[in-house]
């Protein structure tokens, strides 16, 4: 199709034609050159450049076809086309080798050019080794762009095969055939050469690197630090458990404290054991300076998946505890604890020599079949052995209902984890059916490393919250210290209790959010999420628009975990650390309320810059909103800004008895745009925050008013004024709920025809109290008037009578 057969056509001739020549020179004597074959040197000249330009042009085009590929199959098509070319450039430098010899031949029979002073010699001779000269160096130039050619060829090889690798892991949709075809284990029975021999390089510089640690100076050490490693990997780890046991029930008070103290404990000395071992087999070939760069790549690569594979060995361990059952975090039974006991030490074995195998393809750069191969087979291999487990666990629980029917062998979180480990299990096998072994692979790692995440926090945040709890505890040594050294009340212990304990899950949580955003089975970058968010906020992200649909989905993600930490955060603001402060409970619901308008602003700013959104390409929205403002959102940001005002200034918060244009009520919520006030019939009135700010309130429990209970009686005139006052006081003394300082009074409100106005006053601790506290007033009252004789002055009234004599008569009437 680029008109390959045209170098080989020209080489071959090449070739041929410098064989005629030699044999012609070699039937003749060297001063009978023949001008044929110098005229055939020049036409091949010619037609050799004009090749060489197809060749470079076709390699550029492929280069081009790389850049644009989108697909597997786009890009395989243009590794077959690299390939031939590699051939053709191959078969040139070939084909050019004997022709050069060729030369080289006549030039050595037609010999050096004379020396200074020697006989001249003929012309035909000096012209045919100028001719023969400058052949040579064409040719030694053509070979050199041949080469050139050749090794860009072979780069560009290497970078295709290096995307379509890529391609594996990072393009999920990619359908690379179903495992059941024979395409996918072609690779076992007919090997590419290609690999073949890479497998073979590898084995050999291993078989190098291991015959270096094995020389007569240097075997005692390598016999030395082999048995170290051994020792380690069998002893080492129940030594060490053993002194965590010890240390746990010495230096730890009775509780548990020590479960999640070993637990944590048990996982770190797992990894440290295993990963020691290594590292000491490691030792033996990094002191010889024996690596090769593969290899070192290979070495380094191994012990981060030792790691990895001791993670899920110490995790099982800690987590289903065998050996001491009732040390177990997980209330988990222990027949479904001893079915899962081999199962972590089988999936590490898994992910270690399956993830060998898959970081012997990546050293080596392994063709993109075998790498299908290993990503399939490792897939297919974890997600069979889920099930296994799963079924496992599902015949134990069921032998345990039936012995016991009430047994309740699985709770709500147990349900969660055999649900999505079932779920993801049975999508990995089916996609390895249809044949997305890319999705496989993603997913039955992501499995791996989330279930890996997700345990480490789990233990982290048991021991953080036990630590806490035993450390300011009054019932422990540290507790009592902590309280005599710095004389603190028994409630700051227990503030101190929850904000350590919370701060501490706080970190974890955000550990534990970084790692499973930025890695995927062992690839963790180390950042904090306080330096991503500083350098989100900080740098120009929100200065662009550029939505993509990963930004969308990570967006989505982080939309929902921020409203999720935000509501956890509320919630315990407002159920376990804000009561155990000395607030009331008006600021405490006030500074939830700030707290969470605050951070739902900041998520809403982190979202947009997750989207890639910049506020300066916003310019219109920003417009918009200035028009709205003016026209109908001026009453909004208003009240906006006023509940902003309420919640930090506090004229009035949640809980005070107001009164505001004839509403007078409890306030229940002070919202963005409007507070929520409560009446006596428990209705509730909605009131814009910014009538709050702007009009009188009457603020009846503000500064902790006291209530006062006032009652007017109007008496007959003829009644003793001094006795009807210690009538009146002492009913209000009787009452509990009247101070006694100060104490109830009683003032000579009025003189009128119609009878003499006493009021008493007395005063209770609140004034949502008055109300009940003179209804009970009027009853004694009323009981002490009647038993003492004294009664109240009746009304008067006016009452219009028609007569029949008069127009009009008018009377007088007394009404009891």
């Amino acid at each position: 199709m680029f008109g390959f057969s045209i170098p080989r056509t020209f080489i071959v001739s090449l070739f041929f034609l410098f064989s005629l020549s030699a044999m012609a020179q070699g039937a003749s004597t060297p001063d009978a050159p023949d001008s044929d074959a110098s005229a055939n040197v020049n036409v091949q000249k010619q037609f050799d450049a004009e090749s060489l330009v197809k060749l470079q042009q076709h390699l550029n085009d492929i280069k081009q076809g790389v850049s644009v590929a989108t697909t597997d199959k786009q890009l395989s098509e243009l590794y077959v086309e690299t390939q031939e070319l590699i051939g053709k450039a191959e078969d040139g430098v070939q084909l050019l080798h004997p022709a050069l010899e060729q030369v080289n031949t006549q030039l050595d029979v037609v010999g050096a050019p004379p020396a200074a002073g020697a006989p001249a010699e003929a012309p035909e001779v000096a012209r045919q080794r100028r001719e023969l000269t400058d052949t040579k160096a064409q040719m030694v130039k053509t070979q050199g762009q041949l080469e050139t050619l050749k090794a860009d060829a072979t780069n560009l090889s290497k970078h295709i095969v290096q995307l379509r690798r890529s391609a594996l892991k990072t393009q999920l949709a990619l359908n690379s055939g179903s495992i059941m075809s024979w395409r996918f284990w072609a690779v076992l029975f007919t090997p590419q050469q290609e690999d073949l021999k890479k497998f073979n390089d590898f084995n050999q510089q291993w078989a190098n690197v291991w015959n270096e640690a094995w020389q007569p100076g240097a075997r005692s050490g390598t016999v030395v630090l082999g048995l170290l490693a051994l020792a380690f990997w069998a002893f080492g780890r129940r030594l060490l458990e053993r002194g965590l046991v010890w240390l746990s029930i010495q230096a730890f008070p009775d509780g548990r404290l020590r479960r999640s103290f070993l637990a944590l404990g048990t996982v770190t000395v797992t990894v440290f054991t295993l990963w020691g071992g290594a590292r000491l087999i490691y030792q033996i070939f990094e002191d010889l300076d024996a690596f090769t760069p593969i290899v070192e790549q290979f070495s380094n690569a191994l012990l981060g998946l030792t790691i990895f594979s001791a993670l899920v060995v110490g995790l099982g361990r800690a987590l289903l505890s065998i050996r001491r059952p009732s040390w177990r975090l997980i209330a988990m039974p222990d027949p479904i604890a001893n079915a899962l006991q081999f199962y972590p030490p089988m999936l590490a074995a898994l992910l270690m020599a399956f993830g060998s195998v898959e970081q012997v393809n990546t050293a080596i750069n392994s063709s993109v079949p075998t790498a299908i191969f290993g990503n399939g087979i490792i897939a297919l291999l974890i997600g069979l052995l889920m099930f296994s487990a799963l079924y496992r666990v599902r015949i134990v629980r069921r032998s345990l209902l039936e012995e016991d029917a009430a047994a309740e062998v699985k709770g709500t979180i147990a349900g969660l984890i055999y649900v999505c480990v079932t779920l993801v299990s049975t999508v990995a096998l089916l996609a390895l059916l249809i044949g997305y072994i890319s999705l496989a692979r993603f997913l039955s790692y992501e499995l791996v490393w989330v279930g890996i995440v997700l345990s480490v926090l789990y233990l982290a945040v048991k021991f953080v919250n036990d630590l806490c709890e035993s450390l300011f505890s009054l019932n422990n040594a540290s507790g009592k210290w902590i309280k005599q050294t710095f004389n603190l009340n028994e409630r700051y212990l227990d503030q101190a209790t929850i904000l350590f304990s919370a701060i501490g899950k706080t970190v974890l949580l955000l550990l534990a959010i970084v790692a499973l955003f930025n890695g995927t089975y062992g690839t963790t970058t180390p950042i904090t999420l306080v330096e991503k968010i500083v350098e989100i906020l900080g740098s120009d992200s929100l200065g662009k628009i550029n939505i993509v649909p990963a930004n969308l989905i990570n967006a989505a993600i982080s939309l929902t975990i921020g409203i999720y930490i935000l509501r956890t955060a509320r919630r315990w603001l407002s159920a376990k650390f804000l009561p155990k402060t000395a607030m009331d409970a008006g600021m405490r619901m006030s500074l939830v309320t700030l707290f969470s308008n605050v951070g739902y602003v900041l998520l809403i700013l982190i979202t947009l810059s997750i989207l890639g959104i910049e506020w300066n390409k916003l310019a219109w929205i920003v417009s918009a909103l200035s028009v709205g403002i003016g026209f109908g959102l001026q009453e909004i940001v208003k009240n906006f800004i006023s509940g902003l005002i309420l919640l930090t200034e506090r004229p009035v918060k949640v809980g005070d008895l107001v009164s505001i244009s004839g509403v007078e009520g409890d306030i229940r919520r002070i919202n963005v745009r409007a507070t929520e006030i409560q009446l006596s019939d428990k209705s509730t009135v909605i009131v814009p925050n910014s009538q709050l700010i702007s009009q009188n309130v009457r603020n009846v429990t503000m500064g902790n008013a006291q209530g006062v209970a006032t009652i007017a009686l109007t008496f007959p005139l003829d009644i003793d004024p001094e006795q009807v006052r210690d009538i009146l006081i002492e009913a209000y003394s009787s009452h509990e709920l009247i101070f006694d300082t100060p104490g109830p009074s009683v003032t000579f409100s009025q003189l009128t025809p119609d009878g003499i106005t006493l009021s008493v006053t007395g005063y209770v601790s609140s004034p949502r109290l008055v109300s009940r506290t003179k209804s009970d007033l009027l009853y004694e009252i009323l009981k002490r008037l009647r038993a003492a004789g004294v009664k109240l002055s009746s009304p008067q009234s006016l009452v219009l009578q028609r007569h029949p004599q008069d127009d009009v008569g008018i009377e007088h009437r007394g009404e009891e």
